[in-house]
């Protein structure tokens, strides 16, 4: 999907660059340079910010920006389901002995 493409989209929910950015906790400036640079690629971004824009800009337009980027999200959180279920997610507090 190209940058034109994610920003129809986005139209058409109501939204842009900037009201997405701002609802979602992203400053503006950096969605629209994760979208200029990754809108289009055929790869996922390496960077966990840029690939959590991405994922959400996704799930706020209903169609995949990167090919994939939805299915490896889905993986992720079932591999964390998958750790909590079996006591293997060490937990996230932390306690001062």
């Amino acid at each position: 999907m190209n940058k034109r493409q994610i920003q129809a989209r986005l139209i058409e929910k109501g939204s842009n660059f900037r009201r997405f950015a701002l609802t979602h906790g992203y400053e503006p400036r950096t969605v629209t340079q994760a979208v200029q640079r990754w809108a289009g690629a055929s790869t996922l971004p390496n960077g966990r910010l840029t690939f959590s824009i991405l994922r959400d800009l996704s799930l706020a337009i209903g169609a995949e920006v990167l090919p994939g980027i939805l299915a490896d999200a889905d993986a992720d959180a079932d591999a964390d389901a998958d750790a909590d279920a079996e006591g293997l997610r060490q937990p996230t507090t932390t306690e001062e002995p």
